[in-house]
């Protein structure tokens, strides 16, 4: 391997374009949202599938109250609040789909509200 492509290995393409922090957020929510709504669609026997999806979006709630939770954050005292509060309940939720008392449903559309915040519409920029 040339040095060229080891620089370009251990650093990336420097020509590629860096996305923001929401643009990634998004991208990450989206990813996750999307493999939650598969797995939700299948049949009882992919139920492997859906604790796979379910443990993913856990973590990226995991993730976000960690951020929120954190004196460096910069949104709005009452926004974070807000937003801890469906990271509970996501967490929560979860555990009862999980449990197979509920169902997933819930979970991809906050995850959808979220993705809407986050790209602008419905008024929240």
């Amino acid at each position: 391997m040339n040095v060229h492509a080891l620089a370009q290995t251990a650093y990336g393409d420097p020509t590629t374009v860096q996305k923001s922090p929401r643009s990634a957020e998004y991208d990450v929510i989206s990813r996750i949202t999307a493999r939650l709504q598969i797995a939700q669609q299948a049949d009882r026997a992919a139920f492997p599938q859906l604790a796979e999806a379910l443990h993913e979006n856990r973590r990226l709630w995991v993730e976000l109250a960690t951020d929120l939770a954190t004196p460096g954050n910069a949104l709005p005292l009452a926004l974070r609040a807000q937003l801890l509060s469906l990271a509970q309940f996501s967490l929560r939720h979860t555990e009862e789909v999980l449990a197979g008392r509920g169902s997933a449903d819930v979970l991809v559309d906050i995850n959808l509200a979220i993705l809407r915040g986050l790209s602008g519409r419905d008024g929240i920029s």
